[in-house]
């Protein structure tokens, strides 16, 4: 017997004022062993709606282009397996998909993000010495790594109460850009101060470390630990540290600018002159990256063997 699904697909249009409008309509697709939840809307299109609109292209997890809600947890559909949403979808109810709430509608499960290019083109970038050659330490290579594999979907974006909730996207750049903006601050050889416009401009200030960003990053980028927080740090070090420059943290601290950016602190980093470039912290975090792949590989092949066995019990 072949085995059915409910999907609950949101389907509509903006209205005149650009407003989301629309309904939840329910398709009855077959499963086939090893489905993603993209290939289901692929046979909701070719079976059900030929007119549904879904952004999609390397169904690799390379793209970012499949962003959506699914079940209400910002996912990628190409990399979020059927198997694992029946065994979270309580029994006799449909799998919910709908668009990512945070950008404006374009139509059915498609966003515009046009904002995206947009911030980014604000951001200044690399500034480097002239020599084609450059040359650094492997273990700041690695640090930067983490955040060059960002495949810029947005999930992060779409989590964030800041712009999800409150609609800053002119005063707040979001986790996506801060992670790109860390990966230029701690380039060893990157010349240009971002601080000023980090601070002021991208207003990290309101970021009050929730970690949503993180839990849903599929890269596994550790957005807040590890590019958030250390810009907090920066920024409150150029602004606020008595001992880098007394007169100018003096005025900051009493002019009663400093709550956005002094909490919480860490102490992942070492201080200036113990770990010269944090090249431990740098290290440990590179053996925690291959330790999070390996885990994720062993919880790839468990995945798949379960779907074989519920499949051929089937049969």
């Amino acid at each position: 017997m072949v085995e059915k699904v409910t999907f609950r697909v949101f389907r509509g249009e903006p209205d005149a004022d650009g407003d989301p409008f629309g309904k939840m309509v329910d398709y009855e697709v077959e499963l086939d062993e090893g489905m993603v939840v993209l290939d289901v809307i692929h046979r909701i299109q070719a079976e059900h709606a030929p007119d549904l609109s879904c952004r999609w292209n390397c169904k690799a997890g390379k793209c970012g282009s499949c962003s959506a809600e699914v079940n209400g947890k910002a996912r990628l559909m190409c990399m979020t397996r059927m198997e694992d949403i029946l065994e979270e979808t309580p029994e006799k109810e449909p799998v919910l998909v709908k668009p990512m709430q945070a950008f404006p509608l374009t139509k059915d499960l498609v966003t515009d993000t046009s904002w995206a290019y947009k911030t980014d083109k604000r951001i200044e970038p690399i500034n480097g010495p002239e020599e084609p050659d450059w040359e650094f330490h492997q273990e700041e290579a690695d640090r930067l790594q983490e955040f060059r594999s960002c495949i810029e979907c947005m999930l992060c974006v779409n989590t964030c109460h800041v712009l999800r909730e409150h609609q800053m996207f002119d005063e707040f750049a979001g986790p996506r850009f801060f992670v790109r903006l860390a990966g230029l601050e701690m380039h060893p050889l990157d010349t240009e101060s971002r601080i000023p416009e980090i601070k002021d401009d991208f207003g990290i200030g309101y970021c009050n470390i929730t970690r949503c960003c993180t839990e849903v990053c599929p890269a596994g980028i550790q957005i807040t630990d590890n590019a958030i927080i250390p810009l907090k740090e920066r920024v409150v070090t150029d602004y606020y540290d008595p001992l880098v420059n007394p007169i100018k943290a003096a005025l900051n601290i009493t002019s009663g600018v400093v709550s956005g950016v002094l909490s919480p602190f860490t102490d992942e980093f070492a201080p200036s002159g113990k770990d010269p470039g944090n090249l431990e912290k740098a290290q440990n975090a590179v053996e925690g990256e291959r330790a999070r792949a390996e885990e994720a590989r062993k919880m790839d092949a468990q995945r798949a063997d379960r779907a074989r066995k519920r499949f051929r019990s089937k049969l």
